[in-house]
């Protein structure tokens, strides 16, 4: 599901603003709702509802209906990396689209203007305007199509249902919502 055609591009820097700007549409804020962006908020990478169900202690199918909502109203999006589940992340004031390795599950975001020269080839060969927002291009990087193992430090990475960022060897982060990242 995605943002309806006339749904405006909502940003927000602050959780408050996203919720009077969800009141303003005329939506109600439950307590899940108020769960879910506020776990969006703390959270600065794509997460799939699964994740965000148990890290809530939430019912899936409400996490799954408020994200929906969310999306619908112009304020969340959803990806899909790979062969895992859909994730979802707030908008942000651009779009970014990803590479993601199906080898060693690197994921690489970039802007749209990094992707225009790649665009305007499927557009001039195929007649298509290409849109990478929803699906990532799926590939194998660059460490990956060399045969060497990926280096532990400085990238986004995919287990599936979430995507962190390695800080180094050895360091950990948790995420705010509490789940354990290496």
């Amino acid at each position: 599901m995605t943002a309806a055609p006339d749904a405006p591009r909502l940003v927000f820097d602050e959780l408050e603003d996203a919720v009077k700007a969800l009141r303003d549409s005329g939506r109600r804020l439950s307590a899940a709702r108020r769960l879910v962006l506020e776990a969006l908020f703390a959270d600065d990478a794509p997460v799939s509802a699964a994740r965000l169900a148990r890290s809530l202690s939430l019912d899936e199918s409400s996490v799954y209906r408020n994200l929906e909502l969310l999306e619908q109203q112009g304020l969340l999006r959803h990806i899909h990396l790979g062969h895992g589940p859909g994730l979802y992340a707030l908008v942000g004031p651009e779009d970014v689209e990803y590479l993601y390795c199906d080898r060693c599950t690197k994921v690489t975001p970039v802007t749209p203007a990094q992707l225009e020269p790649v665009r305007e080839q499927i557009r001039a060969q195929f007649g298509y305007t290409a849109r990478f927002t929803h699906f990532a291009i799926v590939g194998v990087c660059a460490d990956c199509a060399a045969d060497k193992p990926s280096v532990p430090g400085g990238h986004l990475h995919s287990h599936g249902d979430v995507v962190h960022s390695h800080l180094g060897a050895g360091e950990h982060q948790h995420s705010a919502t509490g789940e354990h990242q290496h």
